[in-house]
This record gives structure tokens, sequence and C-alpha cells, in this order.
């Protein structure tokens, strides 16, 4: 749609992991838009990958590609994308465009910023022929929603949800106000943690979110409970809301109902 961008590779760096080898992490910088530049971190799987994600992060959007390209962040995606690597998915974790640098905000429900998206899922169709799937968290959900709605032509392939901003604050507006939900086409798998205490996501409006996303292909609702005791605050990464403790468990849930299409 947006005709195929030369790519240009940054950097390499290893991303040392506990309980895992290491992992290969590529920066990416995709030309988008009239001198813009739309940073990603690539990770790629052990074998050949059966689809490709591409994760949001939420608060700000920013992950310090820019002035110090060291991939950083507790956001529950950001810290588990080894995790979806070990599910033989091809990761790309993006992170704001170089004329976001103060953060994405309003700009994660622009066309704008669905065109950039746009050219990151088609760098990651060149790279496998696998399907694309969009994923985001908290903040993260409008990003990953609103590319959803806005492209009808080089899309993806599927959304994931995760812990959706589902109600108002004085600073934010909930996901299906600023979004067009009811264009989303293709297959979205909505993911809650019934115990998140963040006031922006209550579950109890989950079932009303998910009839507004009355064009989906498929949908499904993959609501999990528990976790380790918060570390932060309930809207923050480690917390109810960021899946503490039961990272492993719903990855594993997302990555089995990507694999089944939604």
């Amino acid at each position: 749609m947006y005709g195929r961008p030369w790519i240009m590779v940054t950097l390499v760096v290893g991303l040392a992991l506990a309980s895992r080898a290491a992992a290969a992490e590529e920066l990416i910088r995709l030309p988008t838009r009239p001198g813009v530049t739309q940073p990603y971190w690539l990770v790629a799987p052990a074998g050949a990958p059966v689809a490709s994600v591409i994760l949001f992060t939420g608060g700000n959007g920013l992950l310090g590609s820019q002035n110090r390209p060291i991939l950083k962040g507790m956001n529950f995606l950001v810290r588990s994308r080894d995790r979806f690597a070990a599910q033989g998915f091809l990761v790309a974790v993006v992170d704001a465009p170089s004329d976001h640098l103060s953060g994405l905000d309003d700009f994660r429900a622009s066309e704008d910023h669905a065109r950039d998206i746009a050219a990151v899922i088609a760098d990651l169709r060149r790279r496998a022929a696998v399907p694309v799937w969009l994923v985001g968290t908290s903040m993260g959900t409008i990003s990953a929603a609103n590319a959803a709605a806005r492209l009808k032509q080089g899309g993806a392939d599927g959304l994931v949800l995760t812990s959706t901003i589902l109600a108002a604050s004085r600073r934010v507006a909930p996901l299906a106000s600023v979004v067009d939900v009811a264009a989303i086409t293709a297959p979205t798998i909505v993911v809650h943690n019934r115990e998140d205490a963040c006031p922006l996501c209550p579950f109890a409006l989950v079932d009303p979110f998910m009839a507004k996303l009355e064009h989906a292909a498929r949908k499904q609702l993959i609501a999990v409970s528990g976790g380790d005791p918060p570390l932060s605050d309930p809207c923050e990464a480690q917390s109810r809301h960021g899946y503490l403790g039961i990272e492993d468990e719903v990855v594993g849930d997302i990555g089995r109902a990507i694999k089944l299409g939604g």
C-alpha cells in the first residue's frame, strides 16, 4: 500500500536470558512517511517462524531506541518477547517513530501511525511468508486496534488485545471511543485478567467491548486470573494488569490461539 521501504539495520545486540539461551535482537529503522523512520526490535525464533507478531508496549510507547539503542522496559509484552520467540514467532517490538520522541499519546489512534505499522507488516512479510498478528497491551491496545481498523490493504492477519483500555479517566479515553472497532474485520483475541485492578481496565466492561467487535471474522476471550503480589501501581506492568508471575501461561494461551487462527 505504501511501497516497500529500504531497510536500515543499525544495530545487533545480544539479549541475555536467565532461563533460555541468548537470543539475537536487531534494531531495524524503516523509512515510512517523508523524513520519518519507524524503529522496531526484531527477535527471531530458533527455527522457521510459524507466524510473526508485532508487539505494542503500553504507557507512552517509548522503548529507548532513539538515543540509547538498548531495548528496555518492564512492560508485559516487552519482557515477554523471548517467550513469543520460543513459541516459534518472529517478533517485532515497535518503538515510537522519529517524529514522536516525546511519546505516542494521541498519535496512537492516527492514520499516520497505522501507515508506519503497515511498513513494519510489509517488512515482516518480506522476511517470512507467514501470518502477521498485532499484539497490544494496555495503551498499546489502541495502537494495535487502530492499525487493524485502518489498514484494509497490507494489514495484519489477526489482532490480540491484552489489558484493553475500557474506561475513561481525565487523561485517557477508552479504546472504543478513539478507534472505530466496528471496522476491525481480522480475527480478534481479547486477553484480560479478571483481577485487573486498574480502573481503566475493569473486567466487567470486557463483554460490552467484545460486542462492539461486530465485524471481526472471529473473536475469542481469554480470561485469566491470579499472578504474583503486585510490585507496582495497579495500572503499571508489575501487577495483575501486566500478568506478573503468569507470563508463561498468558503467552502460551496467546500463542496457541494465534496458531489456531484466532
